[in-house]
């Protein structure tokens, strides 16, 4: 059985380095010893060339673009607070919840408006001759009008009151979601920028490559096997660049859209910080500014309020309201004037099942009330895990995995191009490196996302 095991930076770099001072190394039986200490002198040269050498091309290549760095943007590109402005002012969503908050608002001015009076006119005998004061003309004018006990008046305000501060709050957490859902696709946008622009400058670096190789191929240096294995991952570059055009446009089409534009156009642009930022409040600090500012739970909270205000307001419905009424009649010569009084007796109906139905449904806003807090903290609680691990792992890359990746890939590039190492161990090296970028703005992706999840869980703004 023969194992096969892949060699590691520090091994890399030593078999480059032995390889470019071999020559200086065969020399070391010569007869004489002037021409030992001439030809130690002379591989001792040759090793540090090798090593100024390798360690030159390390510093200086570029077949590992990097991550880390921002993706270029046009002229009047857009920053996420920009975005937010826009989306504020033309995302269709956001505007319709606004107009339905004026509808309900409008509500109070109907909710306060007193009972109107009530005219009446009457006639009779009037296609009759009059016949004196056996049959005279008769005509009559009644006003009344309805008062309302139980402070019912009041009771509608109140409900009113605290249906358009329901609304409102629904407004507000409508808006809350959507910019959460802006914020989303402004982050798979950049990414989906940044994911482009390394894979076409991979390209570009590894189409060097296999020009090299190519020539090295035509020198025999190189065989055709070998030339070919390599000249096959330039497919993979080309895919992964045709897909990362398709991403960014998709993604690009998403954010306009969210922003109110009707046809979505390429000269659309962002800008932004690829590396996530570091949140300086703690969980306690989220929690409480989330139980503070949470919108959801702010409408939960109106919605006892108009519940209670509508409980209220069935019992002053079982009041019975009188109506007062005025009248002048006029018979022939004679005037005249009288008044009645109504009044309902509520013997049978006095509004009970609109009371129990009432009850019940305030004491169901209490329980809603309750789902609310316990949903914004488990939202805080879960949202502060995601943040937490993602950033781990995203600085982890930021830190560490970028650049020994680069490092790998430096000197396994170096060492292949001058016979140093086996192509497929620089595949490897390769395919190692190119999975680490994507892994690198994988938890880049995940650590932004997080942040996002977590400022609209605890309704704070935590980007800069």
């Amino acid at each position: 059985m023969k194992i096969f095991l892949k060699p590691q930076p520090a091994f890399l770099a030593f078999f480059v380095f032995a390889t470019l001072g071999a020559s200086a190394l065969r020399a070391q039986n010569a007869p004489s010893q002037d021409t030992n200490q001439s030809q130690s002198s002379s591989s001792s040269t040759a090793n540090n060339a090798g090593q100024t050498a390798a360690a030159a091309y390390a510093a200086g290549v570029n077949s590992v673009p990097d991550p880390r760095i921002s993706p270029t943007s046009k002229p009047g590109a857009l920053t996420l607070a920009q975005i937010l402005d826009l989306a504020r002012t033309k995302n269709p969503t956001i505007l319709a919840a606004e107009q339905n908050l004026q509808a309900v608002q409008a509500q109070e001015i109907q909710a306060g408006v007193h009972q109107n009076f009530d005219f009446g006119v009457t006639g009779s005998n009037i296609t009759l001759p009059a016949e004196g004061a056996s049959n005279p003309y008769q005509y009559s004018l009644q006003v009344s009008r309805l008062f309302e006990r139980g402070n019912k008046r009041k009771w509608r305000l109140e409900d009113a009151r605290a249906t358009t501060g329901q609304t409102r709050a629904q407004l507000e957490d409508s808006i809350r979601q959507t910019e959460l859902t802006i914020k989303i696709a402004f982050t798979h946008m950049l990414i989906a920028k940044e994911s482009l622009e390394l894979a076409g400058a991979s390209l570009k670096d590894f189409g060097h490559e296999v020009d090299i190789a190519n020539d090295r191929f035509k020198a025999g240096d190189l065989g055709k096997l070998d030339f070919e294995r390599l000249d096959l991952q330039l497919g993979d570059y080309e895919s992964d660049e045709s897909n990362d055009i398709i991403t960014l446009r998709q993604a690009s089409d998403q954010l306009q859209t969210l922003i109110g534009v009707e046809s979505p156009t390429e000269d659309f642009d962002i800008t932004g910080d690829i590396i996530p930022p570091n949140v300086t409040q703690t969980k306690d600090q989220l929690l409480q500014a989330a139980l503070t500012n949470r919108p959801d739970y702010a409408a939960a909270h109106f919605g006892v309020a108009a519940a209670d205000a509508n409980a209220r307001l069935a019992v002053a419905n079982g009041t019975a309201d009188p109506t007062l009424e005025g009248e002048y009649d006029r018979s022939g010569t004679y005037n005249s004037a009288g008044f009645s009084f109504n009044i309902p007796i509520r013997v049978f109906d006095r509004n009970q099942g609109n009371k129990a139905t009432a009850r019940f449904q305030a004491d169901a806003s209490r329980l809603t009330e309750t789902a609310a807090r316990y949903q914004v903290i488990s939202d805080v609680d879960q949202a502060w895990v995601g943040y937490v691990q993602a950033k781990r792992l995203s600085d982890r890359y930021n830190s560490h995995y970028l650049d020994e990746s680069h490092d790998v890939l430096s000197i396994a590039q170096y060492a292949f191009e001058h016979g140093g190492i086996a192509l497929i161990d620089y595949l490897d090296a390769l395919r190692d490196a190119r999975s680490t970028t994507l892994n690198a703005l994988n938890a880049y992706q995940q650590t932004w996302l997080a942040i996002h999840q977590l400022s609209a869980a605890s309704a704070s703004n935590l980007t800069p």
